[in-house]
């Protein structure tokens, strides 16, 4: 049981961190748009292993060879949107408030859906490897959904404490947050190979 807690664990910290980024540029998260983003989270860190688990070993070859190019462009362009945006616009008023802007980031549910596909793509591979020791899946991805959900909340929270801090920086920092991240997934898998 421990073991799958770590997992879970570790395959939040992506969508931890993109929270905390996502949130950063904003003034006020309704509870309901926190919810979402939360949930949209932990429903594709449930969803992927799942996926993985099923599709078995026979969908790896094709899979892994390029599902981090996918996570790095996916990440890599909400990532630059934001840094083009934060440029656009650097004062304290930068930060759109939610009432007035329904069209930003993780308010947009397009937007919202790419970032917790692209931070789920890794969860894929866990349930492939499940698959292949011959461990059920379920119960270890209900796990990482619910720990994704909660590490989730923390992060939308976190990152609006951390907007107060960083005022006119904050959406250039969350974009450079994500491209960071895209990168660290790339890279990952490419030196695996090496």
């Amino acid at each position: 049981m421990l073991s799958h807690f770590l997992i879970a664990l570790a395959l939040s910290m992506d969508a931890f961190a993109v929270s905390v980024s996502a949130s950063m540029c904003m003034t006020a998260i309704p509870l309901a748009i926190a919810l979402r983003a939360a949930f949209a989270f932990g429903f594709f860190q449930f969803g992927m292993p799942l996926l993985g688990w099923f599709l078995g070993s026979s969908f790896r070859t094709y899979i892994e060879h390029f599902d981090h190019w996918i996570a790095f462009g996916l990440l890599g362009f909400v990532g630059v949107k934001m840094i083009i945006e934060g440029i656009r616009s650097r004062d304290p008023a930068a930060c759109p408030d939610p009432d007035e802007d329904k069209s930003h980031g993780i308010m947009r549910l397009d937007t919202l859906t790419v970032l917790a596909v692209a931070t789920s793509i890794d969860a894929m591979a866990i349930g492939l490897s499940y698959n292949i020791l011959g461990t059920p899946m379920f119960w270890p991805a209900v796990l990482i959904g619910i720990t994704t959900f909660t590490i989730s909340m923390a992060g939308l929270e976190f990152g609006k404490k951390m907007k107060h801090v960083l005022e006119e920086w904050a959406e250039i920092l969350g974009g450079s947050v994500l491209v960071i991240i895209g990168l660290k997934i790339l890279i990952e898998h490419l030196l695996k190979g090496v």
